[in-house]
């Protein structure tokens, strides 16, 4: 599964963009200056960044000169600036495409392949496999089918949602906040509201909160799934 980078400071356009990448089985991370976006970039991986120019803090050509200094991760530059001229200049400050807005998120998805295609055939690398596997977990997001050890899941839409995002960051403890905005899509809500789908889901792994083997809550930081026996900090 590829992993993307959404930097969009429009509330509204960046939950669409993640809920509609989700749902096309991205894995989406995603913020809204371009500070935190040059954080995230320097401590996970990703395949592609689709970058907004209109950013509060930094403007996103300036950003994307910041990138380029410590990735070479493609990016995919989002404006509703059509100039040409300042277009061809993004490309030559190392965008690997654009797109004017408004634009489709299936216009986007096309785009984020033809560029992802470009930069596997320069690394030779092949392409990744869209299974995710934490010990004897199995999630398919093209699919939205898991298994454990062998055994289908029954999920609901929300469990798989919850199950797949965690299972795209083994071993990373994610923030409450972080969870309802990439899987619930809300800046705000009740924590309680994660709390009932993680009992849910243990219960379906065959695991308690005061037992777990995959499902790890820190109290007062956030969840993180790993394989049984891996160490806890």
């Amino acid at each position: 599964m590829a992993s993307v980078l959404v930097v969009e400071d429009d509330q509204f356009v960046r939950s669409a963009l993640i809920r509609q990448l989700t749902e096309a089985s991205y894995t989406v991370r995603s913020v809204g200056t371009a500070l935190e976006a040059l954080r995230e970039v320097a401590h996970f991986r990703f395949d592609v960044v689709v970058l907004d120019l209109g950013l509060p803090d930094l403007d996103g050509s300036e950003a994307l000169k910041m990138l380029r200094g410590i990735t070479d991760v493609p990016v995919i530059i989002a404006t509703a600036r059509d100039d040409e001229a300042e277009i061809v200049r993004l490309l030559h400050a190392g965008a690997d495409d654009y797109l004017v807005k408004p634009f489709s998120v299936d216009h986007l998805t096309a785009r984020m392949a033809a560029v992802l295609r470009r930069a596997r055939a320069v690394s030779g690398e092949p392409a990744p496999s869209t299974e995710l596997r934490v010990g004897g977990l199995a999630i398919d997001p093209l699919r939205r089918q898991a298994a454990l050890d062998g055994t289908p899941l029954d999920l609901t839409r929300r469990e798989f949602d919850l199950l797949a995002f965690l299972a795209g960051r083994p071993g990373v403890v994610v923030p409450r906040k972080e969870l309802l905005a990439e899987v619930w899509q809300q800046a705000y809500g009740d924590d309680q509201t994660i709390d009932v789908h993680l009992s849910w889901l243990r219960r379906k792994l065959g695991e308690t909160a005061a037992r777990p083997r995959y499902l790890h809550t820190l109290r007062g930081v956030g969840v993180k799934l790993e394989p049984p026996g891996e160490p806890r900090p």
